[in-house]
């Protein structure tokens, strides 16, 4: 990609001087070769200005010359002012992942973040529904009109599937396989997996291919899966949107987000017996690190497995 070239559907940086042609062409640089989400861009994009925005003020001129203390300060300075360990790591992360980006296009010689360090996370352990409320939840779109449809399809999909939901809204008709019951899904870094789901999805998405979707379509609508009232896709925030009125209306008196059903899909999963393996493959992790947080919110099942099978459990077999 050009040097100074705009990625699609991203205004351009709003970074003094110099510092802006550079995270433009970064920007772009993870779209069209990293393929990562606009969500994911737009935030490496904020971040960098607000770091170019506060080096310029300190006289830097741009990328390729901001010595790495003056990037080390900045993170320091946010701190200072109780930006939370989170965003702290995130903004971390995007000046790490520039700095790579810079030395493998020649615009530095060695990569100015090496010698930068971040606040320690606690690994916070994902929130789960229980197995009553995923049955409230997802019995909570009762109607036959289309909206209705949709809103159980999506519902029973998203706990069935543990889908993102960014991938959700970019689910097109010829990524289900209604016969097999199962969904082409690409995710982060547009890498394809094979995502499987059960036959009450399959019935509820069935439904609203047949007597729903037909009646949200408009003479503009594409392929998407899911559409509004105007017969476009569902937005990230529309989406988010229906799981929380459903959730108020099936009565679940705590924030209810897409992702929480994304959690509950794994650990349910877990809890049952899946292998650790397979939940990381369909829930699209890169590494299975990731994966293994969901064993610390399934005590029960190693309470089960340990009172079953160990020789001094309560049902193990007894040792000679």
């Amino acid at each position: 990609m050009a040097r100074g070239a705009k990625p699609s559907r991203l205004a351009a940086s709003s970074a003094p001087g110099a510092f802006a042609t550079d995270i433009d062409a970064f920007i772009g640089w993870l779209e069209l070769e990293r393929g990562l989400s606009q969500h994911t861009r737009e935030g490496y994009q904020r971040d960098l200005d607000q770091c170019a925005a506060w080096a310029a003020r300190r006289g830097a001129a741009d990328w390729r010359t901001l010595p790495a203390a003056e990037a080390g300060a900045w993170l320091q300075s946010l701190s200072q002012r109780g930006f939370a360990a989170a965003s702290l790591a995130r903004k971390l992360t995007a000046l790490r992942v520039l700095a790579r980006f810079l030395v493998r296009e020649n615009l530095r010689p060695a990569d100015f973040s090496a010698l930068l360090s971040g606040p320690k996370l606690a690994r916070r352990l994902p929130g789960t529904l229980t197995a009553d409320e995923v049955r409230r939840l997802l019995q909570a779109p009762a109607g036959g009109d289309p909206a209705s449809l949709r809103d159980k399809a999506l519902l029973e999909l998203l706990y069935a599937s543990g889908l993102r939901v960014s991938e959700l809204a970019g689910l097109a008709l010829q990524q289900v396989d209604l016969g097999a019951g199962a969904l082409r899904v690409f995710g982060k870094g547009a890498k394809e997996r094979f995502v499987p789901f059960g036959a009450r999805a399959r019935d509820a998405l069935a439904a609203y291919l047949g007597a729903g979707r037909p009646r949200l379509v408009k003479p503009r609508t594409g392929s998407e899966l899911f559409l509004s009232n105007r017969g476009a896709a569902l937005s990230r925030v529309r989406l988010w949107m229906i799981v929380r009125d459903h959730a108020r209306r099936a009565g679940i008196n705590r924030p209810v987000k897409p992702h929480l059903l994304r959690h509950s899909f794994a650990t349910h999963l877990l809890s049952g017996g899946a292998d650790l393996r397979a939940i990381q493959e369909m829930l699209g992790h890169a590494s299975i690190s990731t994966t293994q947080i969901y064993t610390a919110v399934a005590p029960e099942r190693l309470l089960e497995q340990h009172a079953k099978f160990h020789p001094r459990g309560r049902g193990g077999a007894k040792t000679p």
